[in-house]
């Protein structure tokens, strides 16, 4: 069960920070949460292909917005708008991208 309310849990974080609208002040709060969450859920080889799917879809969901930008004029109201959210989904792609890694090191260390 606890498994279950962390993935939640992540989850809903995750689609705090995809909304571009988030205040930084929220967002730092918001990563503080999501950091809490991951944490719970240990060294676990099933946990870390939960947090490889979510990788794999804040990558996709960067690459998505990073064609759209492609789309605007350059320098247009849109563009500006899809860059800032281009930056927010490589960001927290990124920040997910570090938390797989460092499940990885742990995974293969409790191996040992």
């Amino acid at each position: 069960m606890e498994k279950f309310v962390a993935h939640a849990n992540i989850d809903h974080y995750l689609d705090l920070l995809n909304n571009g609208s988030v205040s930084s002040h929220n967002r730092s709060v918001i990563n503080k949460l999501l950091i809490e969450e991951e944490d719970k859920l240990g060294h676990d080889q099933e946990q870390l292909e939960f947090a490889e799917s979510r990788a794999a879809a804040c990558r996709a969901r960067a690459d998505r917005q990073r064609r759209l930008l492609d789309c605007f004029d350059p320098g247009s109201t849109e563009w500006i708008q899809a860059e800032r959210l281009l930056v927010n989904f490589e960001s927290l792609a990124q920040f997910v991208e570090g938390f797989c890694r460092q499940m990885r090191r742990q995974v293969s260390e409790s191996r040992l």
